[in-house]
């Protein structure tokens, strides 16, 4: 076969990269080659399929490049900004923040690196967080990582310190909300405060959609909204109000075939140096008991 469609078949992989067919399934069905079943039968994207070639190549030859999706964090922006700023042009780091799902659908599909994820309290996460990420094709490639666990709560203006001492009190319609969007962790948090007080985000007063911690805190700082759920570090940022609701885990899903490159390396040591410790104090809320301690990997 001369050419090869953009989406392939075992078949058609197996004479791309020369294997036997009945190796392309095992690969596949152990999350090593990147695929996806469709009707019961697995494609393989060709595009990642040369990025995967590439990438098994002498440890890839992206090594020069880290990029960071997921959940936002001002301390992991501050660790990767330091890291930028120390590599200069010799390396290329990055960290978007999209929310916890869409970055692990962003890893899934071979976009970003590592992706930062938070979905519950502290005690729940050993268990929320691999089933979160089981539901994604490329999670036995997959290990998480513990960075650190945080403070999450309802951050308020400063003059409104006094009235979180009853949070239920912002329910009232009369108090402007700025919320998250849906499959980001901080708006399953709110989901679960709201279920436990008997109401829910649709009957919030939300006047602002923020895609991000910092954005969030930014609208309230402004005055542009009045509360917001979110984590303490968000609220010390922007010198704000914050009544602490949850402790959760704030964990790193990478793959195994990247774990060991060096600026993966890099950034899970940058993530309990003394510099690091001193800066998650201004910001307040952090916790680094288990601190790289590998969660969970898929057998």
């Amino acid at each position: 076969m001369s050419e090869f469609p953009q989406f392939m078949n075992a078949r058609q992989v197996a004479e791309y990269l020369d294997l036997n067919e009945k190796k392309v399934y095992s690969l596949a069905n152990d999350g090593v080659l990147p695929a996806t079943k469709v009707t019961g039968k697995w494609l393989f994207p060709k595009n990642l399929l040369d990025r995967w070639l590439i990438e098994s190549s002498h440890n890839g030859v992206f090594n020069d490049r880290l990029l960071i999706a997921g959940s936002d964090d001002p301390l992991l922006q501050h660790i990767v900004s330091k890291m930028a700023a120390a590599l200069g042009s010799t390396a290329l780091v990055g960290y978007t923040a999209t929310g916890t799902k869409q970055g692990l659908a962003m890893l899934e599909k071979g976009h970003v690196d590592i992706c930062a994820i938070h979905w519950g309290n502290a005690e729940e996460a050993k268990l929320r967080h691999p089933a979160l990420i089981q539901q994604y094709s490329g999670h036995r490639n997959w290990v998480l990582l513990h960075a650190f666990e945080r403070q999450q709560g309802l951050i308020a203006r400063p003059e409104l310190a006094e009235k979180l001492q009853d949070p239920h009190h912002f329910i009232d319609k009369r108090w402007r909300w700025a919320g998250r969007q849906d499959g980001a962790g901080s708006a399953r948090a709110l989901d679960e405060w709201l279920f436990r007080n008997g109401t829910t985000r649709d009957q919030l007063n939300t006047v602002e959609a923020c895609l991000s911690e910092r954005e969030l805190s930014s609208a309230i700082a402004r005055g542009a909204a009045d509360i917001g759920f979110g984590s303490q570090s968000g609220a010390g940022e922007f010198g704000l109000a914050f009544h602490p609701i949850a402790n959760e885990a704030f964990e790193l899903v990478i793959p195994k075939n990247i774990y060991f490159r060096a600026l993966v390396q890099q950034l899970v040591h940058h993530l309990d140096e003394e510099s690091i410790l001193k800066q998650s104090e201004q910001f307040g809320g952090y916790h680094f008991g288990n601190t790289g301690k590998q969660m969970w990997a898929s057998e």
